[in-house]
């Protein structure tokens, strides 16, 4: 660390993205924006998000690496200290192009016999570590995302598409991870948000805040992780509420 850099060490605030600092696949309120700058001052800072760094960046702002001691996009695959690009991980060199696309070929034909109010576009978004699939596309607009994520919770589109696959591809090793309000990522085994881990292990007290900490949500193994304290928030209001009782009191 910064010999100027007065804070401790061996603390770091590890935070979610979509529901955590922002409403869903929204921007960064100015007030969270101040307060994530406050909030360094005090102690090391993080964030660890499924999107790629490009959707982070629209959400947090361009110089999203500024603002935070590390960056994690896809779980952590994709890991930055600062503007220091630390590691990457593909899942095209870990699965294989011929089982990736028995994969996505797996997707692509259950999404079109989906009878659902709405579809758009981009169903499956390949990232560097992961697929995202989504049963109405990611074209949608925020109403028709909105609109999706009431009728999902009704008729759990997305969780009986997760059971579907796990059956199918049960020897593939991967991980079907819900998140946000109209998708769900796969990724193989141990590449879940606890990936982003074994980058800070140097730290002593790791904080995680996120919103989707119940089992099959995309937050759920490293708010459960023997390595973290986990905090379980509804919005991004909540957060820096226990941010601020945690260490700004």
């Amino acid at each position: 660390m910064d010999p100027n850099d007065k804070r401790s060490p061996d603390v770091i605030a590890l935070f979610d993205v979509d529901g955590t600092l922002t409403a869903p696949r929204l921007t960064a309120t100015e007030e969270m924006i101040d307060f994530l700058a406050e909030l360094r001052k005090k102690v090391i800072i993080g964030m660890v998000g499924g999107s790629d760094l490009r959707k982070q960046k629209e959400q947090l702002g361009e110089n999203v690496l500024d603002m935070f001691d590390y960056t994690f996009s896809e779980n952590g695959l994709v890991a930055y200290r600062g503007k220091e690009l630390l590691a990457e991980a593909s899942i095209t060199a870990h699965l294989g192009e011929k089982r990736l696309q028995k994969l996505i070929n797996y997707c692509l034909r259950y999404i079109s016999a989906l009878n659902i109010p709405i579809k758009r576009g981009t169903f499956i978004e390949f990232r560097k570590g992961m697929l995202n699939v989504s049963p109405i596309g990611r074209n949608c607009s925020q109403k028709e995302r909105c609109e999706f994520e009431e009728y999902d919770e009704k008729e759990n589109i997305r969780e009986h598409f997760v059971i579907a696959l796990k059956e199918t591809f049960w020897d593939y090793g991967l991980t079907f991870s819900i998140g946000g309000q109209i998708s769900f990522d796969v990724f193989p085994n141990g590449w879940d948000k606890t990936y982003a881990l074994q980058f800070v292990d140097h730290i002593k007290e790791i904080h995680f805040f996120g919103d989707k900490t119940y089992d099959g949500g995309n937050d759920y193994e490293i708010y459960e992780s023997p390595r973290t304290v986990g905090h379980s928030v509804k919005n991004p209001e909540e957060t820096m509420q226990i941010c601020r009782d945690l260490f700004l009191s």
